[in-house]
C-alpha cells in the first residue's frame, strides 16, 4: 500500500491504493486538520449546497418538471396532468397564504378520495400549515372535538357530508370558515361554506413561491386515532417522516416508474399510508374513487390498467365475495397491499387465484401507516399455496426505512426468543414514528417509554426473524391461565366456506376467567349454519381450550377503514353473560 497526504479544500486526505479516504491524523498521531476538536469534519458544515430539509413537497416539484404532460389524476370525467396538479396545488397554497394561514396553522378537510384531498396534501404544507384529514364516517361530536382540539383555521368540506358537518359546527362555540367541495362526479349534499373550492383556487397564484420547511421536523399533518374510550389522540407527523415513509413504500413494493394507483384505501387514513406522496414521487397516476364498491374496483382496474391498490382485508373480502360475473381474474396480475388485521389465510389464497399479488403490511397511525412488510423470498414460490398463505399471513420484518423493530416481554425491553411461541409486545423506532400526541405529553411519554414506540400489539418472533401479530394486548384471551390468540381462531373461521366475516373476543366466565366468543357473519348461502356446526368445525382444527364456547350470528360493526370494532363486540359479549 502507498499513501501521500494532499490538501483537499480545508481538509486533508490520505491517498492509497484504495483511493481517497479522510485522515484525522498523520503517521505520528498529530492532528492534520488544524482543528482543536480533532474531528475530520471540523470545517465541514451544513450549507445551501449540501443540505436541504427532507419533505415530500419536493416530489411534486420534480415530477411536474420532468413529466409535466403525464396523467397525474383520473377521477370520473376529470383528468389532470402533473403540470396542472402542480398549478392547482400552488394556487391553493397562495389562496391560503392570502387568508393569513401559515406556519403551524391547521387546515382541516373532510372528503372522499377526490382530487381536492390529494391536492391538500401538497397545497396546505406549502405554506407551512398542517393538514388534518378527517374520517368521513365520524359522528358530529367527534368532528367538533377534533376541529376544536386542532385549532383548525379553515375547513374544506365535501358537500356529500354537509349534514354531519353542519351538526358538528353547531356544537362549536366558534366554527372555522368552511370551503365547499362540490364534485361534479356525484358529490351531492348542500353547500355550507362562504365559497367553493374552485373559486378559492382562482384567488391563488399558480406561480406562488412556496418554500420547503426550514426544519424537516416541522409538522406536516395531523391524524386522530379512533378512540374507543375517551377522546381520540392527535398524532403529529413531520416532513422528514412523511418523505421517508413515502420512499419506503416505493422501495418495499418495488413500484417502479409510472405506477397506476387505485384509491381504495381512504386518503384520510394515516394520510393514505403516505401514498399520496409515494405515487407522486414515482410520477404515477392517482385513480380516485368516491365510492369503494366491487364493481367500481374491477371496472377501474380494467379501464385504467391499474397496477397497485391498498386496503384493509375488507376490500379483499369484497372482491372475493362479489358476483361471479364481476370477479374475473386480472391479467396481468394487480399488486395489492393490505394491512390492519392480518388477512386470513383463506383470503390470501383467494386473492392469488383471482390474479392479485398480495403484500402484507403492518403499522399504526403512530408509524405513518406501514412499519413492517412481509418481504417475499423467491424460494417460497415453490411451496404449496397453503404454505405460501401461511407465510404471507405474518407481519414480517421492518420496512425499508424503518430503523428498529423488536418483540419484547411485556413491561420490559427484553426481546422474546425467536421460537414462534413466546408472545411479547411489538416495539418500533425510527424516523417514521410520529412526533407525538398533540397537547398530550403524558400519553406521548408513555408511548415512547424506554426509547421505543410501544404499539400495544402482541406478537411472536419466528426463527427467521419475521414477526407475527397475535392480538392487541387488550384482545388476547386468557382462559384457565392459557393465552389464546383471537386471530388464530378467526383464521379457522374464515376458512369455512359459508363464513363471510368473523371476529373473536373474550367472554367473561366464572370458572375459566374468559372463554372465546365468536361473532360470525354468514354468506347468503350460509343461512342454515348454526352454533354447533361452527363449534364442531373449530374443534376439528383447534386445541380444545381454543374452541369458541359461544357463537353469535349477524353483521359485524366496523370503522370507516374496515376494521372490526372489537370493543363493541366485547361489550356485547359481556351482555350475553348478563342475559344468562
Amino acid at each position: 500500500m502507498w499513501f501521500a497526504a494532499v490538501p483537499a479544500g480545508a481538509d486533508w486526505w490520505l491517498v492509497d491504493s484504495a483511493g481517497f479516504r479522510p485522515a484525522c491524523t498523520d503517521q505520528k498521531g498529530m492532528n492534520m486538520s488544524g482543528s482543536d476538536s480533532g474531528r475530520c469534519d471540523a470545517y465541514l458544515g451544513r450549507n445551501a449546497a449540501n443540505y436541504v430539509p427532507l419533505s415530500p413537497l419536493s416530489f411534486l416539484d420534480r415530477t411536474a418538471s420532468v413529466y409535466p404532460e403525464f396523467t397525474a389524476v383520473i377521477h370520473g370525467s376529470r383528468r389532470y396532468s402533473w403540470a396542472q396538479i402542480y398549478d392547482r396545488c400552488r394556487c391553493l397554497a397562495s389562496a391560503l397564504f392570502r387568508r393569513g394561514i401559515g406556519y403551524g396553522d391547521t387546515v382541516s378537510i373532510i372528503a372522499s378520495n377526490v382530487p381536492e384531498l390529494l391536492e391538500a396534501h401538497f397545497g396546505v404544507p406549502m405554506v407551512g400549515a398542517v393538514l388534518h384529514a378527517i374520517n368521513v364516517r365520524l359522528d358530529p361530536a367527534s368532528i367538533a372535538f377534533m376541529l376544536e382540539h386542532s385549532g383548525a383555521k379553515l375547513l374544506i368540506a365535501d358537500t356529500e357530508y354537509s349534514d354531519v358537518i353542519a351538526a358538528a359546527a353547531g356544537r362549536m362555540q366558534t366554527a372555522p370558515e368552511i370551503i365547499d367541495i362540490h364534485d361534479q362526479n356525484g358529490s351531492g349534499g348542500r353547500r355550507l361554506g362562504s365559497q367553493d373550492y374552485e373559486s378559492l383556487l382562482q384567488e391563488g397564484d399558480n406561480q406562488f413561491a412556496w418554500r420547503l420547511p426550514a426544519d424537516e421536523w416541522d409538522a406536516i399533518s395531523l391524524n386522530y386515532t379512533s378512540g374507543t374510550t375517551g377522546n381520540p389522540k392527535g398524532v403529529v407527523y413531520h416532513h422528514r417522516g412523511a418523505y421517508l415513509n413515502a420512499l419506503s413504500n416505493a422501495l418495499g413494493w418495488n413500484m417502479g416508474l409510472h405506477p397506476v394507483y387505485l384509491w381504495t384505501l381512504p386518503m384520510f387514513h394515516c394520510n393514505g399510508w403516505c401514498f399520496p406522496w409515494t405515487v407522486t414521487a414515482m410520477a404515477g397516476t392517482h385513480v380516485c374513487m368516491r365510492k369503494v364498491e366491487a364493481q367500481a374496483i374491477v371496472d377501474s382496474i380494467r379501464e385504467h390498467r391499474v397496477t397497485h391498490f391498498c386496503g384493509a382485508p375488507i376490500i379483499l373480502n369484497m372482491l372475493l365475495n362479489a358476483a361471479d360475473d364481476i370477479k374475473v381474474g386480472f391479467a396481468p396480475p394487480v399488486k395489492a397491499a393490505t394491512g390492519g388485521a392480518a388477512p386470513p389465510e383463506a383470503v390470501i389464497e383467494g386473492m392469488e387465484k383471482l390474479g392479485v399479488e398480495l403484500t402484507h403490511l403492518y403499522g399504526l397511525t403512530e408509524t405513518y401507516g406501514p412499519a413492517t412488510i412481509c418481504s417475499w423470498h423467491a424460494d417460497w414460490d415453490m411451496l404449496p399455496l397453503s404454505e405460501r398463505a401461511r407465510l404471507m399471513a405474518r407481519q414480517g420484518v421492518r420496512a425499508f426505512l424503518q430503523d428498529g423493530l423488536t418483540v419484547v416481554k411485556p413491561g420490559t425491553l427484553k426481546p422474546v426468543p425467536a421460537d414462534a411461541q413466546t408472545i411479547g409486545e411489538v416495539l418500533i423506532r425510527g424516523n417514521t414514528v410520529m412526533k407525538g400526541y398533540l397537547r398530550n405529553p403524558d400519553a406521548t411519554g408513555e408511548a415512547f417509554n424506554g426509547g421505543w414506540f410501544h404499539s400495544g400489539d402482541l406478537a411472536v418472533r419466528h426463527p427467521d426473524g419475521y414477526i407475527q401479530v397475535k392480538d392487541r394486548a387488550k384482545d388476547i384471551i386468557i382462559s384457565g391461565g392459557e393465552n389464546i390468540s383471537t386471530i388464530e381462531i378467526e383464521n379457522v373461521l374464515y376458512r369455512h366456506p359459508q363464513v363471510m366475516e368473523a371476529a373473536v373476543v373474550a367472554r367473561p366466565d366464572d370458572y375459566w376467567g374468559e372463554t372465546p366468543c365468536a361473532f360470525v357473519h354468514l354468506k347468503a348461502s350460509g343461512a342454515a349454519l348454526n352454533t354447533q356446526d361452527v363449534i364442531h368445525y373449530c374443534r376439528e382444527r383447534l386445541a380444545g381450550f381454543k374452541v369458541p364456547k359461544t357463537v353469535v350470528f349477524g353483521p359485524l360493526p366496523k370503522t370507516s377503514t374496515g376494521k372490526i370494532q372489537k370493543y363493541l363486540l366485547r361489550e356485547r359479549a359481556k351482555g350475553l353473560e348478563d342475559d344468562e
